[in-house]
């Protein structure tokens, strides 16, 4: 079986945790051991996130030479390959030695006229207090907003349009090699009048990023790991309930937060939708039970009535 698995921020970082890269290597290591429990029977694609890497370079290339900071196509190309590398090292460290691995920087065409832009919604880099946040705002020329009880820098988050790097995808796929690709939601291009690709400053949202590489590559399974044992209704009181399977139509029925699960439920729905095929949502370390459908949240087409854990 062919598998997408989309690896939330958690992954990397834990919330509030320092940007270290000890930190980052040693949850990476933990991301591996699940990982590695389905690579063994499954081909398997590897997407993760970037935003707390992709923000903290920028405030590197800030402190440097403030007039000349590196834009965020840049930035994320250094991520990808940093990530990549990270990921590929440990998962070399759990796989037979035989398996082969690979990172691809990934080019994500979007469209330049994308009404995203006029208004930023995707964060990235630290976490601040509402002072911070608003000191470093009104000095950086930043857009921030609000992120739980803590405030972060919000850039613009463009709808993906194609994946450039999709032959070279599939024919690594095809010789059983394990790909680190579209990290962050891939890098964001798009044409110029004159029609020559360009960077363009934004991130592309990872999860719907995801679903078109899992479309594109004819993934039989699309999961989105996360730190939730699945999605839950009424998250945080003393009703909640975790769904155990659901069409997306009756998913379009709950609210989740456009911050955390809300793109994680949008981009499995389109994905079930548009392939017929099943999307997952769950916890990291259920990656193997998840792939067997006893735990996390399954949402496909014939679920029949939604049902609860």
């Amino acid at each position: 079986m062919r598998i997408v698995t989309a690896l939330g921020g958690n992954a990397l970082l834990r919330r509030g945790q320092a940007l270290t890269a000890e930190n980052q290597r040693e949850n990476t290591a933990i991301a591996a051991e699940a990982l590695a429990q389905i690579a063994v029977d499954h081909a398997l694609i590897v997407t993760h996130g970037n935003g707390p890497q992709v923000g903290l370079l920028a405030l590197q290339g800030n402190a440097y030479k403030p007039d000349e900071i590196y834009p965020l196509d840049v930035l994320g190309a250094e991520t990808e390959g940093m990530i990549g590398y990270m990921i590929e090292q440990e998962l070399g460290n759990r796989l037979p030695q035989e398996t082969p691995l690979a990172t691809l920087l990934t080019m994500i065409e979007v469209d330049a006229k994308d009404p995203a832009f006029a208004d930023p919604t995707k964060f990235i880099g630290p976490i601040y207090e509402k002072a911070e946040a608003e000191r470093l705002a009104a000095e950086k020329g930043w857009e921030i907003r609000a992120d739980g009880d803590k405030w972060r820098r919000v850039v613009a988050s463009p709808l993906p349009q194609r994946i450039f790097q999709i032959r070279p995808i599939k024919w690594l796929v095809e010789k059983q090699t394990v790909v680190i690709c579209a990290g962050g939601g891939g890098i964001p291009t798009a044409y110029d009048a004159e029609g020559n690709l360009e960077g363009i400053e934004a991130v592309i949202d990872k999860d719907l990023a995801s679903e078109l590489l899992a479309r594109d590559t004819e993934a039989d399974l699309f999961i989105s790991a996360t730190d939730a044992d699945c999605v839950f209704l009424d998250w945080g009181t003393d009703i909640q309930r975790g769904i155990k399977s659901a069409t997306p139509d009756a998913m379009d029925e709950f609210e989740f937060a456009a911050g955390s699960m809300g793109p994680k439920v949008e981009a499995a729905c389109q994905f079930a939708r548009r392939t017929g095929k099943i999307a997952a949502i769950g916890a990291l370390a259920d990656l193997k039970d998840i792939v067997a459908g006893r735990k996390g949240t399954t949402i496909r087409m014939d679920a029949g009535e939604t049902v609860f854990h």
